[in-house]
C-alpha cells in the first residue's frame, strides 16, 4: 500500500499515455480536457493508487490553463505553419489556445495582450509586431506569466526566445548566389526598427565579404515583410545605375512580390535575375519556378516554444534558455544557370 501511496504523475501520465499537463490539467478539474482523455486518466489514477493532495494544488494554482498565442500575420503561411506546430503541442497536453492576429500593430498588440491577461492568461507565445519594445511584456513579467517569444526577438534579450538561425542563414544565401557567378547582390525587405531584420541583413553582408563582394556592390533596400513590399524593393533596385543582378529575400513572401515584379517588367525569375526567399513556406516548391529559399523547420520550432512555455508554466518562472533552430538552403530554380564564376573568388 505504501509504494502505491507514492505513485507520481508521471506514473498517470505512463499508464494513460498522455503528457504530464494532461495530467494536471485533469487533477485540477480543467474544461479544457476532453471528456474521454479525462477519463482515461482517471482511470490510471485508480490503477496506480495515486492520492491527490488538493490542498497543497490550491496553494500552487494562481492562473487559469488558457494559453495565449499571438501572432503578429497570420496572413503571411509562414506564420500559420508555425501556430500550427504551437497548437500541436497543446492538443497533446489537452490545452486549447486561444489565437490572436496582431497585423503588425503593436497598438493591437498591446490590447490582445492586455485582454489576455485580464482574463488570467497562464502563458503566452507572442511573435511580436514591428515597433515592439521591451516594456511591452514588463507587465507580464512583473505578474509572473510566463512568455516566449517566436521567431522574432527583443533587444535586450530579457524575454526568452525561439528562432532559426537567421545570421546563418542569410549567409548561405549569399554565398549560394555568388557561387552562381553574381557580383552585385541585394537584400529585399525588413525595417531597421526589427532584430530579426538585423540578423538577416549582417548575414548576408557577412557572406557577401566573405566571398570578395566589395560594399560598393552590395545594395540593402528595405521594405513591408510581404508581396507588396516585394514588389517595391524589386522596383527600386532596377532604377540603380549598376542594379544588382540577384537577391536575398527578408522572407518567402518578400521573394513571391520581387518575382511578380520581375514579370510585370518582362523579365523572368532565375533567367533574368536570380531570387532566394528565406522561411521555405509550402507554397516555395511549387511556386513557377520553384523558389530556392532557406529552410526553417517552422512547425518544430513552434513545437519547441509551446513545450517551453509549458514547461515554464509547470515550473513557476519566467526564465528558460533562448533556442537557436538550424537552417539549410534548399535550392531550386529560381536562381537560374551558373554564370561561371572563378572557384579562386569564393568558398563553400
Amino acid at each position: 500500500m505504501a509504494a502505491r501511496e507514492k505513485a507520481t504523475i508521471l506514473d498517470i501520465a505512463r499508464e494513460a499515455g498522455v503528457s504530464k499537463s494532461t495530467v494536471s490539467l485533469v487533477l485540477q478539474g480543467s474544461s479544457l480536457i476532453r471528456p474521454e482523455t479525462a477519463t482515461k486518466v482517471r482511470k490510471a489514477i485508480e490503477d496506480v493508487g495515486y492520492v491527490y493532495n488538493r490542498g497543497a494544488a490550491n496553494l500552487r494554482k494562481a492562473h487559469s490553463n488558457v494559453i495565449g498565442m499571438v501572432i503578429n500575420d497570420l496572413t503571411n503561411p509562414f506564420f500559420a505553419e508555425l501556430a500550427v506546430g504551437m497548437e500541436r503541442v497543446f492538443q497533446s497536453a489537452g490545452v486549447v489556445p486561444f489565437i490572436a492576429n496582431t497585423a503588425e500593430n503593436p497598438v493591437r498588440q498591446e490590447e490582445v495582450l492586455k485582454s489576455m491577461m485580464e482574463q488570467g492568461v497562464a502563458g503566452l507565445i507572442v511573435s511580436p509586431a514591428r515597433g515592439t519594445t521591451a516594456e511591452a511584456f514588463n507587465r507580464m513579467r512583473q505578474a509572473g506569466i510566463p512568455v516566449v517569444l517566436a521567431m522574432r526577438r527583443m533587444p535586450d534579450g530579457r524575454v526568452p526566445a525561439v528562432v532559426p538561425d537567421n545570421h546563418r542563414g542569410a549567409a548561405l544565401a549569399a554565398a549560394h548566389l555568388i557561387r552562381k557567378g553574381h557580383r552585385r547582390l541585394a537584400f529585399f525587405g525588413g525595417f531597421s526598427d526589427m532584430v530579426v531584420y538585423h540578423e538577416r541583413a549582417d548575414g548576408f553582408r557577412e557572406g557577401c565579404e566573405a566571398n570578395g563582394i566589395a560594399p560598393e556592390d552590395m545594395t540593402i533596400v528595405e521594405g513591408e515583410t510581404n508581396r507588396r513590399g516585394g514588389m517595391a524593393c524589386l522596383d527600386a533596385a532596377l532604377t540603380l545605375p549598376d542594379p544588382p543582378t540577384a537577391a536575398v529575400c527578408f522572407n518567402d513572401a518578400v521573394a513571391f512580390g520581387a518575382m511578380l515584379a520581375l514579370r510585370k517588367r518582362g523579365l523572368e525569375p532565375g533567367r533574368d535575375f536570380a531570387v532566394v526567399g528565406f522561411d521555405d513556406v509550402v507554397e516555395a516548391q511549387h511556386y513557377v519556378p520553384a523558389l530556392t529559399s532557406v529552410a526553417v523547420d517552422t512547425a518544430g520550432l513552434g513545437e519547441r516554444a509551446a513545450h517551453s512555455v509549458l514547461r515554464m508554466i509547470q515550473s513557476r518562472t519566467t526564465r528558460a534558455e533562448d533556442h537557436v533552430g538550424a537552417v539549410n538552403l534548399v535550392v531550386r530554380e529560381s536562381c537560374g544557370p551558373d554564370l561561371n564564376a572563378s572557384k579562386d573568388e569564393v568558398f563553400s
